[in-house]
């Protein structure tokens, strides 16, 4: 359940930058997943196939970074670098 939260608030991030970009929709979602955030890329990616059903990033492309250097200041966390709106 934890996974639901995490990608309810990505979600919001998400939606609110296609907003701010006047975007119809998301076609691409970059993130980076830190060393320390106990949940793999892959898992990670099935969350948010789920979370991303009818809005506007459903069909995006999903570029996930795993780092593994667990000294680094993101080791914790799971970032949205940026996305691609049309």
């Amino acid at each position: 359940m934890h996974e639901l939260g995490l990608l309810r608030g990505l979600m919001k991030k998400i939606d609110s930058i296609a907003d701010d970009n006047g975007a119809q929709s998301v076609t691409c979602v970059r993130v980076k997943i830190g060393a320390l955030a106990h949940i793999s890329g892959d898992h990670f990616r099935e969350h948010f196939e789920q979370a991303a059903r009818n809005t506007r990033a459903e069909n995006a492309t999903l570029e996930v970074v795993e780092l593994t250097d667990t000294s680094d200041p993101d080791a914790q966390e799971i970032v949205l670098e940026s996305i691609d709106v049309e």
